[in-house]
């Protein structure tokens, strides 16, 4: 029997996940694109939201690096207060140079047994840069050897739709959302970064009414003892279940 889009994709929403967040963006404006709308709707729920900016974002432009990077980060503060964030952290790991290794585990460890949030949000491991990639390595080898750390790791998408499995309707914020996006003008300038955080929005209301405007995927990661491939291989394998006769 084929399997029926409902069981692939959410066809309902859900609310947001529980807080403390703390939210990894391996570059300024990833904590915006991928999951702003749902960082204002924590906002509106009093939960404390913090911001993890791993890299330095040296390398978003042709301007002087030293002074982008003093521009993307006073961008990021801008914006994230806009979002409502409680608190950012700022790790100046060279763009493009996030390597996965001891020395980074541990920070995000200790980070994490600091804030003990109740959920984590990471970019998707399908993601198509090398620093979007390594983040969300970095912080499940974190999660995975806090044995004492209960809460819940979400991947978030940026520029690539990937297996989801919750929703979240944006739509009351949609429009603040793409103000603030707008606050990250050295981007903007890069790449139609607007354009494509609208459409991915929009792409991930296929499944829900058709007044929702905007929303937010996620894919809520369930098996501590499993790497982040084996666990988003098993969301894919349903797709092609029973595709042909036996």
């Amino acid at each position: 029997m084929i399997v029926a889009e409902n069981e692939l994709v959410p066809y309902s929403t859900s609310d947001i996940p529980d807080g403390p967040w703390l939210t990894f963006a391996p570059h300024a404006d990833d904590e915006t694109f991928g999951l702003g709308g749902s960082m204002l709707l924590a906002k509106q729920k009093n939960i404390e939201t913090n911001v993890v900016f791993v890299t330095d974002g040296a390398l978003g432009g042709d301007k002087n690096h030293e002074s982008l990077v003093e521009k993307r980060v006073e961008e990021a503060k801008q914006a994230t207060s806009a979002l409502g964030v409680t608190n950012n952290y700022f790790f100046a790991e060279p763009d493009r140079g996030v390597e996965v290794c001891e020395r980074l585990i541990n920070k995000i460890s200790t980070l994490i047994e600091e804030t003990n949030p109740k959920s984590i949000f990471i970019p998707t491991p399908l993601e198509f840069h090398p620093d979007h990639r390594a983040t969300s390595e970095l912080v499940w080898r974190s999660v995975q050897r806090l044995v004492s750390y209960t809460g819940d790791v979400y991947s978030y998408e940026v520029s690539n739709l990937a297996p989801i499995n919750l929703l979240i309707d944006t739509s009351a914020v949609a429009h603040q959302k793409y103000e603030i996006v707008k606050i990250y003008a050295s981007q903007l300038t890069e790449n139609k970064y607007l354009s494509l955080v609208k459409a991915v929005d929009t792409a991930r209301t296929f499944s829900l009414p058709l007044d929702t405007v905007a929303a937010e995927g996620f894919f809520k990661f369930t098996d501590r003892t499993a790497s982040l491939e084996t666990q988003l291989a098993r969301s894919i394998k349903p797709f092609f279940h029973a595709l042909t006769a036996d």
